[in-house]
């Protein structure tokens, strides 16, 4: 307790050690409780700080954060990226170090301005207000990197069931509140008022979360449909090799054309790696055979398409072909694998700034759904199920969720798991079905209360069965967003720092 709380290196390094603590409590561990350790400590470690103090005492903390949680970075830089292992290890140390400031500056301000000492209820108001504030605008600034939050801690957790109410952001809200509230319960004794007021706050989480354990938001608008979604497994030094394109696009039609009938057919992102116009005859051949078993099959598939000036753009896309229609163009880009900021800088320096698909345009932001089989299905390519808001745009118009990934980038690390729990995740916010088709895993069906029904284990080739059912009405979130929180934290940061000025000046 000591360290925690005293300024200087053993209290920083431990700071780093509940950073990395986190990602046990996310996939693949799931050990849940150590999300709310490693809150207590960062809470405790910026009690008696000053504020440049506390922003170093941040720093650490995001560093052993994202040093652990995202060491898939390394993997993508060094085994498809070609870079040297030094090279490799200097820029995932570069990027760790930048993106630590997500929690340097908010504990500067923490210390500066709306830390409440004195007032320890409000104090454990403020910093989960605070909390919820850095997680969103992580997810924000600069097209966001919304990695590792805590929230995820509780897919498999007491307060899993609060992601319907108010999204993930609710329960990160509700841990950082608990962390607090846990770390000030001695010091609410002195007043037994706050000390009731303080113990409702702390239980009153947990106990709507168990109580709405397993609670339908939503219901059922039509009859279960059937599904086969297709692993491929193609080795990444395949995936753009002109010379296996004959080979790819076989292995996709001889397991569509063996597979069950169904209502739906999905592959995965870019299961057919050339552009579409490219890809037209091939594709008109799937779609005559999947509207003649009464299908609609799904696949992703590059796009290009010219702009007003004549130029041609390129997309990462989704097609529907067979009994149904769309065609979707991602929006939320990965940087450096799908666009290269800076890029006449960063281009030819080494082949990671120079991985196939690193050219892509974004998606405009008003696109109609994919339609399939009568029913409205959310798309969302890769990267973007893992932004809670955007996703929540595009489910609140669905019938169904659909995601399509290619994770082979990251090898056998613990990044595509991670993947996965951001993906139940946001079904258990919509309460609708998921179908996930992935080139190498982890393909499967998400139930409404984010529940994998099928899957397909990583590293295998396969055809997943399952059936999904097209849901109606909208969760709480779905209606709200985040709108109520960000009132709520909104008010708590005018209150706590109204009374930090008045305080300075008694």
């Amino acid at each position: 307790m000591h360290w925690i709380t005293r300024p200087g290196w053993p209290g920083n390094l431990l700071a780093m050690a509940a950073g990395g603590l986190t990602t046990l409590a996310l996939a693949p561990f799931n050990i849940w409780p150590l999300a709310l350790v490693a809150l207590i400590v960062f809470y405790l470690g910026l009690r008696d700080l000053s504020s440049r103090q506390a922003l170093w005492r941040g720093w650490c903390y995001g560093f052993g954060l994202f040093g652990a949680g995202t060491s898939w970075i390394y993997v993508s830089i060094h085994t498809y990226g070609d870079a040297p292992v030094l090279l490799a290890g200097f820029l995932m140390l570069l990027f760790t170090a930048s993106i630590a400031w997500f929690f340097a500056l908010p504990a500067w301000l923490w210390a500066r301005w709306i830390r409440r000492s004195e007032a320890p209820l409000a104090d454990a108001l403020a910093f989960a207000a605070l909390w919820f504030a850095q997680e969103m605008f992580r997810g924000w600034f600069l097209t966001g990197f919304p990695w590792l939050y805590s929230g995820y801690s509780q897919l498999d957790g007491p307060l899993s069931s609060l992601a319907p109410m108010g999204g993930m952001w609710f329960i990160s809200f509700c841990l950082a509140l608990t962390a607090a509230l846990l770390c000030n319960l001695w010091r609410l004794r002195e007043r037994k008022s706050f000390l009731a007021a303080g113990v409702v706050l702390l239980l009153a989480p947990w106990v709507a979360g168990l109580a709405l354990k397993n609670h339908a938001w939503t219901s059922p608008s039509g009859a279960p449909l059937k599904v086969a979604a297709i692993q491929g497994n193609v080795a990444q030094s395949m995936k753009w090799d002109p010379q296996q394109l004959n080979a790819q696009l076989a292995l996709y039609r001889d397991l569509t054309f063996t597979a069950r009938p169904v209502d739906l057919i999905v592959w995965p992102e870019t299961a057919v790696p050339v552009l579409k116009e490219s890809a037209e005859g091939f594709l008109s051949v799937m779609g005559r055979f999947a509207a003649d078993r009464h299908a609609a099959l799904i696949t992703g598939v590059p796009i290009r398409q010219k702009g007003g000036r004549g130029e041609y753009r390129y997309y990462n896309g989704i097609t529907v072909v067979g009994e149904g229609d769309g065609t979707y163009l991602k929006q939320k880009l990965v940087p450096f694998g799908e666009y290269v900021p800076l890029q006449d800088l960063l281009r030819g320096l080494i082949s990671f700034f120079d991985l196939p698909m690193s050219d892509f345009a974004r998606g405009p932001a008003d696109q109609a759904l994919l339609q399939a089989k009568g029913y409205q299905i959310a798309p969302f390519i890769c990267y973007e199920v893992v932004y809670p808001e955007f996703a929540a745009g595009l489910a609140k118009r669905s019938d169904l969720l659909l995601t399509v990934s290619n994770d082979t980038w990251f090898g056998t690390s613990i990044g595509p798991l991670q993947h996965l729990q951001m993906a139940q995740m946001r079904a258990l916010e919509a309460g609708r079905w998921m179908i996930r088709a992935t080139n190498n895993g982890v393909t499967g069906l998400i139930n409404p209360f984010g529940q994998i029904t099928e899957q397909i284990p990583q590293f295998e080739q396969g055809v997943l069965y399952g059936e999904v059912t097209p849901m109606h009405q909208l969760t709480p979130y779905l209606r709200w967003r985040s709108w109520p929180l960000l009132i709520l934290s909104g008010l708590i940061f005018a209150w706590a720092l109204v009374a930090s000025r008045i305080a300075k000046t008694v």
